[in-house]
């Protein structure tokens, strides 16, 4: 079994967005720490499917953050279920997991499923309006959600999701004050080696993702982060 308490840095594929077999090799073979498939629009089963069985072909963990139970299949190492703490709507909260259970959970591998406590940021985000986010947040609610993943919930992972735009230091660093146990995922906006570097100095886990699509080549140099230590 993989360790999850060791990736530093991850590369996230959006199901329904197009990438070249040239440019997947490259991100599969770029010595990141796992791949996560996740995204918000237009994830399907055909699309999921198709996007895991070209990854499959790499010697790395995989990983479904899973967005509606429609998409949901084996064959993946992991499965990452947000809950997503500042919504105001309790479908993401904890509605898709119960339905999911309902289904389910009969034959759910509950070593392979991973509860993260979510808190989306970004109020343009899709992912904000799509779970009706408050995203207005002071440092003081940061905290108050670390607290509640790390003392209360012991979740294992907490995901601070900026989604396309580059965080707030002081933001990500008082939620990572306050975890001693939960591992803290850091997402949104970055696009160069240097962002990479500054989040990677706080954040136990980068995950990497708009750039992919973009500008391939200042993807693959985020990777560099593993060069140090943090």
């Amino acid at each position: 079994m993989y360790d999850i308490s060791k990736w530093r840095h991850v590369f996230k594929l959006d199901p329904a967005k197009w990438i070249s077999d040239d440019d997947l090799d490259a991100i599969c073979m770029s010595q990141t720490d796992a791949i996560m498939i996740g995204g918000t629009d237009d994830v399907t089963e055909d699309n999921v499917i198709h996007l895991m069985s070209r990854v499959r072909r790499y010697p790395l963990p995989l990983v479904l953050e899973i967005s509606n139970l429609e998409s949901v299949m084996p064959g993946f190492d992991f499965y990452f279920v947000p809950s997503v703490l500042n919504s105001t709507d309790v479908t993401y909260h904890n509605g898709l997991l119960h339905q999911a259970l309902k289904e389910y959970g009969h034959s759910i591998d509950f070593e392979e499923v991973m509860f993260e406590g979510y808190v989306v940021l970004n109020p343009d985000s899709k992912v904000a309006q799509l779970t009706k986010a408050t995203t207005a947040l002071s440092i003081e609610d940061l905290e108050a959600y670390a607290q509640m993943v790390n003392e209360l919930y012991r979740m294992p992972i907490m995901y601070l999701e900026y989604s396309g735009s580059y965080g707030d230091t002081e933001q990500v660093r008082a939620v990572a004050n306050q975890l001693s146990t939960t591992q803290l995922f850091y997402g949104g906006g970055i696009s160069t080696l240097q962002q990479a570097e500054e989040m990677a100095q706080i954040a136990d886990t980068i995950v990497v993702g708009n750039i992919i699509y973009t500008d391939i080549k200042k993807a693959l140099k985020t990777v560099k982060i593993k060069e140090s230590s943090k």
